[in-house]
């Protein structure tokens, strides 16, 4: 599937809407707060450049369904994606060990595809990866701030191989990967995940930005997470 280089300019100025999904999940909390629900823990990973406070509309939706929701710990997202793969992972075990079952993995944008590597690193410290909006092919090659790389020397080629020398070793764990054709800031085309045997591909509406507080996405997040035990056992 080809994939082009950034989404369409009318997919951009959608973003600009994206206050909209944060009205609707007002409207829908109630309906929310009463699905089906689990323990277990859960780590939020926020996006490029953003901040843990980003994650905390999930973080209190997945906290009134009973699970231990929590930050990553590691604080804003710098896009140093070397050094963050293995502070996450070590965090997943941290949490691991402490709660005594593997924890779940949520993020966002570039935090979904850290979140998604952490667990290939550490599978028997993860028991899921949902991601949202994450650029599971390519790296940032495929998105809006593919400039911002260039512009500090980065080579994104180099980064795409890495990505792709990184993905022939098989997840051990399911990933839910999120997307949505109306993403105006990563090409929906590069968060399809068509390669590993336990990923999920899941459509939905919404731009990227409301990707955190869409009451669409939210009802996915609860139905996945409550595939899981108490043990933390993934099915």
């Amino acid at each position: 599937m080809a994939i082009p280089d950034r989404p369409p300019l009318w997919a951009l100025l959608g973003e600009g809407f994206s206050g909209f999904e944060a009205l609707r999940l007002a409207t829908q909390w109630p309906q929310l707060a009463a699905l089906t629900g689990g323990s277990g823990t859960v780590l939020l990973c926020p996006g490029w450049q953003a901040l843990e406070l980003s994650m905390l509309p999930l973080q209190r939706f997945l906290g009134q369904l009973g699970y231990e929701a929590r930050p990553w710990g590691i604080g804003r997202n710098d896009g140093n994606v070397p050094e963050l793969i293995p502070r996450l992972a070590d965090r997943a075990a941290e949490e691991s060990a402490r709660s005594g079952a593997p924890v779940a993995l949520l993020g966002w944008s570039l935090g979904g595809y850290i979140a998604r590597e952490a667990a290939r690193e550490l599978p028997e410290a993860v028991r899921r990866v949902i991601t949202l909006g994450s650029p599971v092919v390519g790296g940032p090659k495929y998105t809006r701030v593919a400039p911002f790389y260039r512009l500090q020397g980065e080579d994104l080629d180099a980064i795409e191989e890495e990505v792709e020398r990184r993905a022939r070793k098989p997840l051990a764990v399911p990933v839910h990967a999120l997307y949505s054709r109306l993403d105006g800031i990563v090409s929906w085309e590069a968060c399809v995940d068509d390669r590993e045997a336990l990923a999920e591909n899941i459509e939905v509406r919404t731009t990227h930005f409301g990707f955190g507080v869409s009451p669409d996405v939210y009802r996915i997040v609860a139905d996945r997470l409550a595939r899981d035990g108490v043990s933390g056992t993934a099915d």
